[in-house]
């Protein structure tokens, strides 16, 4: 591409809006709710955090419901109400939010990963047997699996839930990114498979309170837990007390009996959730119609990898992640011009300007996930190291999250996928 054509494109994007990888969508009837619980009396600890607790249950089929602050507070209070302490085992996915791997270490646990399959970039469930043979021969058992169904892809969770039976294994479900995704035709399949799983509302995700999570299970003795811990460890129930009983103490009585946290979440942010979730399904269509005119137009063209849909399941879309062979692109391409070196260092530095360039036109994409493994803390404390993992870390040399929120037009999607186009021609 010319640099004038390079300039037109960047004289026409000053009129466009600004493309995220990911936004939300708000509407009157959300403002409304949100609104309706600002003029009332409890906004926080009030009905609609319980509300919204049962209409989660409802739509995914959870016994028991606990919304918390964020999905990194649903994925640390897991850990803790599952028992994870120092010398357990759990393993984990490399390519995943750091908040997956982080709710390891806040138990005290050790963390291990397992490669992703390198068609569906969800944990490789046959790299994860034998891991855990390797671990077994050495006298050491797995704790627990922590499955991420990465950008709205499920796992192959029947095989995860073999293994965990044949192992012994807790198994949770990391399904921040894939609210509203199919497995074998239903939504409700997360808990069907794991003992349980962690939501994220962040504004990026599917439907947003804001910030906020949520810890869905049904098992009654680990959603007591959480909500104990989400609260700073109190008990205000008479008959949970263990020094006093009711009859000894006022109404204002309440025990801390676990070192907790503050991880509430507030009656505006569940109001705002109840209402975003009646409108799941519609968004979940929306982002699956975007994802079909990113598949067309950029399927049959050598320069990239559109992402697969396992049989049996139904993509959610939290995240498009669309990889570019940057290896056959031509060394003459003006985007990195003098650019020199090989493999990744060299194709790392294309990213780089090809980044730079979106920039200047108005697309803001992003990189899901720098493998965990590769993080400073990670290599430093656990000894972790490129090649490690290497299907991880070449999908990370690949990958660009593109633009892919329920409001985008047709109009914005032909800009978006004819711009990508352009500046790798």
């Amino acid at each position: 591409m010319s640099d004038r054509k390079i300039n037109f494109h960047i004289q026409k994007s000053s009129l466009r809006r600004f493309y995220n990888y990911g936004r939300q969508l708000i509407e009157q009837d959300d403002i409304d709710a949100v609104l309706e619980v600002l003029k009332s009396d409890r906004l926080t600890q009030g009905p609609y955090i319980e509300k919204f607790e049962e209409a989660l249950g409802r739509k995914f089929g959870a016994k028991y419901v606990c919304a918390v602050s964020s999905g990194t507070a649903a994925l640390h209070l897991t850990g803790l109400a599952l028992g994870w302490k120092k010398g357990d085992i759990v393993i984990t996915s490399p390519i995943t939010f750091l908040a997956s791997a982080n709710c390891i270490l806040y138990s005290g646990a050790t963390p291990d990963f397992v490669d992703i399959d390198k068609d569906y970039y969800t944990i490789d469930v046959n790299k994860l047997e034998e891991k855990i043979k390797d671990y077994n021969n050495k006298n050491k058992k797995i704790k627990a699996v922590v499955g991420v169904d990465f950008a709205g892809q499920p796992c192959d969770w029947k095989a995860l839930r073999y293994l965990a039976d044949k192992y012994e294994f807790q198994l949770v479900n990391d399904n921040c990114h894939a609210l509203g995704a199919k497995y074998y035709g239903s939504e409700k399949y997360a808990l069907k498979y794991a003992d349980v799983i962690c939501h994220s509302y962040h504004p990026v995700k599917h439907i947003t309170t804001g910030e906020g999570g949520a810890v869905l299970t049904d098992n009654n003795k680990i959603t007591e837990k959480v909500k104990i811990l989400r609260t700073h460890g109190n008990v205000k129930d008479f008959s949970l007390f263990t020094l006093h009983s009711s009859l000894e103490q006022g109404s204002w009585y309440y025990e801390m009996q676990y070192l907790g946290f503050n991880y509430r979440i507030t009656d505006f942010q569940c109001a705002l959730g109840i209402s975003q979730l009646k409108k799941l399904d519609r968004f979940v269509e929306k982002r699956r119609t975007i994802a079909k005119f990113y598949d067309h137009e950029f399927n049959n063209d050598i320069r990239f990898i559109i992402p697969n849909v396992k049989k049996n399941c139904k993509h959610s879309y939290h995240l498009y992640p669309l990889q570019i062979n940057f290896d056959k692109l031509s060394n003459n391409v003006s985007l990195w011009r003098g650019i020199k070196g090989e493999n990744f260092s060299r194709n790392n530095q294309i990213k780089v300007e090809f980044f730079k360039k979106l920039s200047k036109v108005g697309i803001n994409c992003q990189v899901h996930y720098i493998p965990v493994h590769l993080q400073p803390y990670y290599r430093k404390n656990y000894g972790f190291k490129n090649g490690d993992f290497p299907i991880a870390e070449k999908f990370y040399e690949r990958e660009i999250s593109i633009p892919i929120y329920p409001s985008l037009s047709n109009k914005d999607l032909k800009y978006i996928a004819n711009t990508i186009k352009s500046l790798l021609s």
